[in-house]
């Protein structure tokens, strides 16, 4: 009987094809062999559900992930995002903002990276000057200055990108910055950030059907993102209740738009309330459940998953983080039931709240 260090290298790269991200790096410190076949990347890892970013550990400088599977830390020496701020991630690239505010996309596994312009000031009136420590923040005849820190963590609040960067160059980030969330583009032909002329503060932006869609007081706009000068256009108006939600997100779903609401801020208080969102009557219908299938949700781009493959992820579960930069307490994440209309945390509180401030990112590791 031949030893398992001498299967055929066939035999091998099929079975890396069945395991996850974390199972084929442990596949490769079997042996030499084993190590050699995993080199090889014949296969991609196999699905898995999303992993959470927690931010940098303040002594290692490591970057921490949840994995929601395993439920399991891990710490990865990553020195491209030493001192960075990850704000979001999108098809398993990590919108960052360093120290001196500088924008970055990079992918953590693969370690590509693509650098941003200098972001756009918060209001039209407004000009920004970084010093050695500080920004000199002019508007109105008023000026005032924040902290990097201060700066790093609330110039942008969320960004999105259209497609995957590796498969399609011409691919565009969304994202939104300042205070009010206002909505800005760029391109890689681009030099600059291009700003959307629309309402705001905006409610959540999102890429579907090759288009962008921006939600903002309750109207629904179409972006024309082709040239220098992208326009918003009105497309409807959604009323979905008398209750204003605390948040809310625009989810691809199967390729129906839904729009979901996330009420109340403690744990125990909060609710979401889903419905399909019809563009061309500006309606929305209320849904009772998910089809089974499992939401992520929060500053990324959401993501929708089959739990039928994955032990221990609920049907029918909105998985929620926090919206800020802010604290993040023990009653602002967790998984929310549809039908039962339930909410518990997903993960041990001690392995995810922080004693200071950060982002809780749903990311999917991405190795193509």
């Amino acid at each position: 009987m031949p030893a398992w260090s001498d299967l055929a290298s066939d035999v091998l790269e099929h079975i890396t094809s069945f395991l996850a991200l974390t199972d084929q790096h442990r596949f490769s410190a079997v042996c030499h062999n084993w190590r050699s076949i995993a080199k090889r990347k014949r296969h991609p890892p196999a699905p898995q559900l999303p992993w959470l970013v927690l931010g940098e550990d303040q002594k290692t400088k490591k970057l921490n992930f949840f994995n929601l599977s395993e439920q399991r830390l891990y710490s990865i020496d990553i020195p491209e995002l030493y001192g960075h701020h990850i704000v979001s991630s999108s098809y398993g690239w990590l919108f960052t903002i360093d120290e001196r505010v500088n924008g970055y996309l990079l992918n953590p596994f693969t370690r590509e990276r693509f650098e941003l312009p200098p972001f756009p000031s918060f209001f039209d009136d407004m000009t920004m000057t970084l010093n050695a420590d500080e920004a000199v923040i002019e508007s109105n005849g008023k000026c005032f200055t924040l902290t990097f820190q201060e700066l790093q963590t609330t110039i942008v609040s969320k960004a999105i990108l259209s497609h995957d960067p590796k498969e399609n160059p011409d691919f565009t980030v969304i994202i939104m910055f300042g205070e009010v969330a206002r909505p800005a583009i760029w391109r890689p032909c681009d030099t600059g950030w291009a700003i959307i002329d629309c309402p705001y503060p905006l409610s959540d932006v999102i890429w579907f059907e090759g288009k962008l869609y921006i939600y903002s007081f309750d109207v629904m706009f179409a972006v024309d993102v082709v040239g220098s000068n992208p326009k918003a256009t009105k497309i409807s108006t959604l009323v979905s209740g008398i209750f204003v939600p605390f948040w809310l997100y625009l989810v691809d779903f199967k390729g129906k738009l839904l729009l979901v609401e996330r009420f109340g801020e403690r744990l125990c208080r909060k609710s979401f309330v889903v419905s399909r969102v019809n563009l061309k009557e500006g309606a929305l219908d209320g849904l009772d459940s998910v089809d089974n299938l499992a939401l992520f949700v929060g500053n990324s781009s959401p993501l929708v998953v089959d739990p039928s493959g994955f032990p221990g992820c609920i049907p029918n579960g909105i998985y929620f983080t926090g919206v800020y930069s802010s604290l993040n307490r023990a009653d602002d994440f967790g998984v929310y039931h549809v039908v039962e209309k339930t909410v518990k945390p997903f993960c041990p509180v001690n392995d995810v709240v922080s004693p200071r401030e950060i982002k809780l990112v749903w990311f999917t590791p991405n190795l193509s």
